[in-house]
C-alpha cells in the first residue's frame, strides 16, 4: 500500500515523494522578474516531491496583479533560470505555472492601460493586487473587461504554446497548465463567465474548446509527460460559476485522459475554503470525476488539492483517491514541511499578514526543524 512518502513516477517526472508544493501566489517579483529572494525560498522547499511555482504569466496581456512573476521577456527567463538551478542543485523538482488571468487584472496592470480580456464582457465581482506608488500593497476590484475576438483566439493559443517551450528551455522539468480559480481558461469553461454564441461558447464542447486547443498546444510543443494542469470543478474563486459544474467537468478530464498528461490536479471545494463547497443542486461527487478520468484511458497521476492534513493525504494516497497531494498554506510557513509530515512534528503558524507583498519576513524566514 503505496504511502504519503513513497516515489512516484507522473508522466516523464520521476518524484521522490508524493508531497507536493502547491502553487501560491505572493507577489514578491518587481517589473514581473523572479529575484534571488525567490530562489532561496523555492530551495528552501526542494524536499518536496514536486514544487508547482506561484502563477507566472504566459504574456504581459496575461498579467493580473502586481510584482508576480512573468515568462516572456529575456530577463524574466533569466532570473527563473537561477531558481530552477538552485532547486535542481538541491535535488528538488520543478514546473510552473502557466497563467493568464483573462478578467482578473486591472488596466493599471495591461499593455497600453487596455482593458483586461475575457470571454464575454462580464465584469467579475472580485479584486485585484495592485501596488501604491509609497511601496504599499492594496486590494482594488477588477476593472470591465472586454469580450476576446474570435481572431483573437489562435495568438492565446500560441502565447501558451511559446510559454512551455520557454520553461523547458530555461530548464524547468515540466509545465502545469492553470485551468482554475476564475482565471482566462476557466471563464471560458463556465457559463457564469462565458456569454459567446460563436465556437467558444453555449454547449460545454465549445466552451472547452480553448482549453483543448491549448493543451494541444503544450503537450505538442514540450509533450504530454512533462505536462500537467489544474482544475477547480466547485469553486467560487474570482467569481467562477456554472450551475451544472459535473457534466462540465467530466467531459474536460475525459479529453484530458487522451493526452497522457504527467497529472491532473483538482482543488476539491472552495479554494482555501470548505472542501464540501456546492455548486449546482448537488454535492460534487470527486471519486466520479476521478472514475470518468480513468474510463476514459487516462494514466497521468491525479493530484488532491484544498486543506488536506498528514491524516487525510495518507489516507487519500493509501485509499486510491491520490496519487499526489498538493498543500498550500503550510509550505509557506514550513519549508521542511516534508520531513515535518513524515515526522509528525509540529507545524509553524503563518503570518497572514505577509502572505501578498513585502520582503524577506513571512517569506524565507521561517525555521526548519533542527
Amino acid at each position: 500500500m503505496p504511502t504519503l512518502f513513497d516515489p512516484i513516477a507522473a508522466g516523464d517526472l520521476q518524484l521522490s515523494n508524493r508531497v507536493v508544493m502547491a502553487p501560491l501566489t505572493r507577489n514578491r517579483a518587481p517589473n514581473a522578474v523572479p529575484t534571488e529572494m525567490m530562489a532561496t525560498y523555492y530551495t528552501q522547499r526542494a524536499s518536496a516531491g514536486l514544487i508547482i511555482t506561484e502563477a507566472t504569466a504566459i504574456t504581459h496581456q496575461g498579467q493580473g496583479y502586481a510584482q508576480v512573476p512573468g515568462l516572456y521577456s529575456a530577463e524574466q527567463l533569466a532570473g527563473w533560470k537561477r531558481v530552477v538551478d538552485s532547486v535542481h542543485a538541491a535535488g528538488g523538482k520543478i514546473v510552473v505555472q502557466l497563467w493568464h488571468v483573462g478578467r482578473i487584472s486591472h488596466t493599471s496592470l495591461q499593455p497600453g492601460n487596455g482593458a483586461p480580456v475575457a470571454p464575454s464582457a462580464v465584469r467579475a465581482n472580485s479584486k485585484t493586487y495592485l501596488v501604491r506608488p509609497d511601496g504599499s500593497g492594496e486590494f482594488v476590484p477588477t476593472s470591465e473587461p472586454r469580450a476576446l475576438r474570435l481572431d483573437e483566439l489562435p495568438g492565446i493559443v500560441e502565447d501558451y504554446r511559446r510559454a512551455a517551450r520557454a520553461a523547458v528551455e530555461v530548464g524547468f522539468d515540466g509545465v502545469e497548465v492553470h485551468a482554475a480559480n476564475g482565471y482566462l481558461i476557466d471563464q471560458f469553461l463556465r457559463s457564469g463567465s462565458n456569454q459567446r454564441t460563436d465556437g467558444y461558447g453555449g454547449s460545454i464542447e465549445n466552451r472547452a474548446r480553448l482549453l483543448v486547443q491549448v493543451m494541444d498546444a503544450v503537450t505538442g510543443e514540450i509533450g504530454a509527460g512533462r505536462t500537467g494542469i489544474r482544475i477547480s470543478p466547485v469553486t467560487p474563486a474570482n467569481d467562477a460559476s456554472d450551475p451544472q459544474p459535473q457534466p462540465l467537468f467530466d467531459y474536460v478530464v475525459r479529453k484530458l485522459a487522451g493526452y497522457g498528461l504527467a497529472y491532473v490536479h483538482v482543488i476539491e471545494g472552495a479554494t482555501g475554503g470548505p472542501r464540501d463547497f456546492q455548486q449546482g443542486d448537488q454535492p460534487f461527487d470527486y471519486a466520479a470525476l476521478r472514475e470518468a478520468y480513468h474510463q476514459a484511458g487516462g494514466r497521468g497521476a491525479w493530484m488532491a488539492n484544498n486543506n488536506y492534513d498528514a491524516a487525510l493525504a495518507g489516507r487519500a494516497i493509501e485509499t486510491g483517491q491520490a496519487d499526489l497531494v498538493a498543500f498550500g498554506k503550510p509550505f509557506i510557513a514550513n519549508p521542511d514541511l516534508v520531513r515535518r509530515l513524515r515526522e509528525q512534528a509540529p507545524l509553524n503558524e503563518p503570518d497572514k499578514a505577509t502572505f501578498y507583498g513585502g520582503g524577506a519576513q513571512g517569506y524565507i524566514d521561517y525555521p526548519a526543524l533542527t
